[in-house]
């Protein structure tokens, strides 16, 4: 018998599954039906947050413009789920094609997911993507595998 959790759990990999169709399909709607109206989102891209979900898509915006094919990749992904909120972390990459022809492999990065059970859709509330930081140096250490 498959219990709630299961299926709630399933449900939000689901949900991961599209931001890698959204990205890859560069499909700006796709995506905006999968966070919160009032996302807060701490990305690796200034300023130090972006709130609501036109700054989350203004975000993605400069990946469509900038690729002509884009790679996404979400990989060891772990959720912990309650009856409506969840958490997760994963390791991701973004990836493609330049529009000037440039293969860029991408380069792994951290995610958070925090997740909320709204009307009783999934839908992500906070999301924080990071880089590990060489503190003596004072940059981003960006080559990095899991």
């Amino acid at each position: 018998m498959t219990t709630q959790r299961e299926v709630d759990e399933a449900s939000i990999r689901e949900l991961i599954g599209k931001i890698v169709e959204g990205l890859q399909g560069k499909d700006l709607d796709g995506l905006k039906r999968l966070y919160a109206t009032d996302i807060v989102s701490f990305d690796i891209e200034p300023p130090l947050q972006h709130v609501g979900i036109e700054a989350k898509l203004r975000n993605w915006a400069p990946v469509f413009t900038s690729f002509e094919d884009v790679t996404y990749e979400v990989r060891d992904l772990t959720l912990t789920v309650r009856e409506d909120v969840a958490f997760g972390h994963a390791f991701a990459r973004l990836g493609g094609t330049l529009k000037n022809g440039t293969a860029i492999g991408g380069m792994w990065v951290r995610v958070t997911y925090c997740l909320q059970k709204i009307d009783g859709t999934w839908l992500i509330v906070h999301d924080q993507v990071s880089v590990p930081l060489d503190v003596a140096g004072g940059k981003g250490v960006v080559d990095l595998e899991p």
